[in-house]
C-alpha cells in the first residue's frame, strides 16, 4: 500500500446529545474497534463507535500517522494512517455511526437487559452488547512545565506528527530521548531547514540503531544536539521564535526555531471505564479466552485494554479477538436467531453485503 493512495473514506458522525438505538456500541475507534466493525456487520450487527479523538484511527492516526507499521498480516510495511484508511474502506459497507470528540462517560444496564451508554456531551446510545476497545484508555501527552505554553499549542507546539509536510523548510526543535523524539529527528532531518534534538542528558532511551544514526547526523552538522534542559517559549501570538533553554556551563540561552515537538511521553488514563463495574487488574480488563467476555455478560473489552494469560499487545492479536467477540455478540443481540459461520471467500450472501458480488 502506497502513502496517500484512495481517497479517505467519509466518517458517518452523530450529532451530539441525542438518543441512538443500535447493536453494539464500541468504545474505542482505534483499527481493533474499526475490524470490530467489520466482523459484527458480516452477522448484520450495526455499530456505533464512541472515541475522545476527533477522527478515527486511535494511536495510528493520533500518534504515528506517518510512521510505518512492519507487523501486520499480508502488508510488509503500513503507516497508521493508511491502516486507518483501509480498515475504513473495509467497513464502509456497514455504514457504521460515530460519536468522536466525545468521552464515554456513563454506564446503565436497562430492565430489559441491554446497556445505556452516556458521553460527556449528552449522547445516550443504547444496545444489548458492548465492547471496550480503547486501546490503554486515554492519551495524554505529558507536556514540558512553561509558562504560557497553551498560546502555543497546535499552532507551533506539537505532541504528535500528522503531516510532515507541515514541516518542510521549517527550523524545529525536538525535545526527548525516546523513540519518538529520535523517531522524528531522523524523519524530519531531510525535509526541515533545520533540526535540533534537546535532551536533559546524554543518553537515550530509543532504540540503539535509531541513537547511532542521529549521532551520525549530529558529526555530519546536519543536527544538533543539545544537553540541555528546556526552560521557556520565545513568540508571539502563537507563533515561536526560539526556545529558551540552560545548562550549568552555559546559563541561559536561546535556540532559533520555528516549531518545537515535545515527546516526553504519554499518560494513560482508563477514565469513566473505571466506573463500569468491571473487575480490573492494574488498569486492565480481565477477560475470558473463549469470547474476550469481561465479568459482565454482554460487555466485551478487545485489544490492549484487555489481559489474560499469554496476552500480546499486537494489532493482529486484536483482530482475533474482534473476531471471536463478533460470534458471541451476535448469541445475544439475535437470541431467537440462528447462528451459522460462513466464509467470505465462498458465501455469495457475505459478498453481496460486501457489494463484491
Amino acid at each position: 500500500m502506497q502513502q496517500g493512495e484512495g481517497a479517505p473514506v467519509k466518517v458517518q458522525s452523530a450529532n451530539a446529545g441525542e438518543a441512538y438505538e443500535t447493536d453494539a456500541i464500541i468504545v474505542g475507534a482505534g483499527p481493533v474497534g474499526l475490524f470490530a466493525v467489520f466482523e459484527l456487520g458480516l452477522l448484520d450487527l450495526k455499530s456505533h463507535l464512541v472515541d475522545v479523538l476527533d477522527r478515527p484511527g486511535g494511536q495510528c492516526a493520533e500518534l504515528y500517522p506517518e510512521k510505518p507499521i512492519y507487523d501486520i498480516p499480508a502488508l510488509p510495511v503500513v503507516t497508521g494512517q493508511e491502516l486507518t484508511d483501509a480498515l475504513m474502506k473495509q467497513i464502509e459497507p456497514f455504514h457504521p455511526t460515530f460519536h468522536l470528540q466525545q468521552m464515554a462517560e456513563s454506564l446503565e444496564r436497562l430492565p430489559d437487559g441491554r446497556f445505556k451508554l452516556g458521553t460527556e456531551l449528552g449522547t445516550t446510545i443504547t444496545a444489548p452488547v458492548l465492547v471496550i476497545a480503547a486501546g490503554g484508555g486515554s492519551f495524554v501527552p505529558r507536556k514540558p512545565k512553561m509558562d504560557g505554553l497553551e498560546a502555543f499549542e497546535g499552532k507551533s507546539v506539537h505532541y504528535a506528527v500528522r503531516q510532515m509536510e507541515r514541516f518542510r523548510g521549517r527550523d524545529i526543535v525536538v525535545a526527548g530521548g525516546g523513540d519518538s523524539a529520535l523517531d522524528w529527528v531522523l524523519n524530519l532531518q531531510p525535509i526541515a531547514k533545520s533540526t535540533t534534538l534537546i535532551h536533559r542528558r546524554d543518553d537515550f532511551r530509543a532504540a540503539p540503531h535509531s541513537v547511532a544514526k542521529m549521532r551520525a547526523l549530529v558529526a555530519e552538522g546536519k543536527v544538533r544536539l543539545e544537553i540541555s534542559e528546556l526552560k521557556g517559549l520565545v513568540g508571539a501570538d502563537g507563533q515561536l521564535s526560539a526556545v529558551s533553554c540552560h545548562t550549568k556551563e552555559k546559563g541561559g540561552y536561546e535556540i532559533p526555531c520555528n516549531e518545537l515537538l515535545a515527546f516526553y511521553g504519554l499518560t494513560m488514563k482508563l477514565g469513566p471505564i473505571a466506573n463500569f463495574g468491571l473487575n480490573l487488574n492494574e488498569n486492565l480488563i480481565p477477560v475470558d479466552t473463549e469470547k474476550f467476555q469481561t465479568s459482565e455478560p454482554g460487555i466485551f473489552a478487545i485489544g490492549d485494554i484487555n489481559t489474560y494469560p499469554g496476552k500480546l499487545k499486537l494489532i493482529l492479536s486484536g483482530f482475533h479477538e474482534g473476531a471471536l467477540m463478533a460470534q458471541a455478540a451476535f448469541k445475544i443481540a439475535r437470541p431467537g436467531e440462528r447462528l451459522v459461520f460462513l466464509y467470505t471467500t465462498s458465501s455469495t450472501d457475505l459478498q453481496k453485503k460486501l457489494g463484491v458480488s
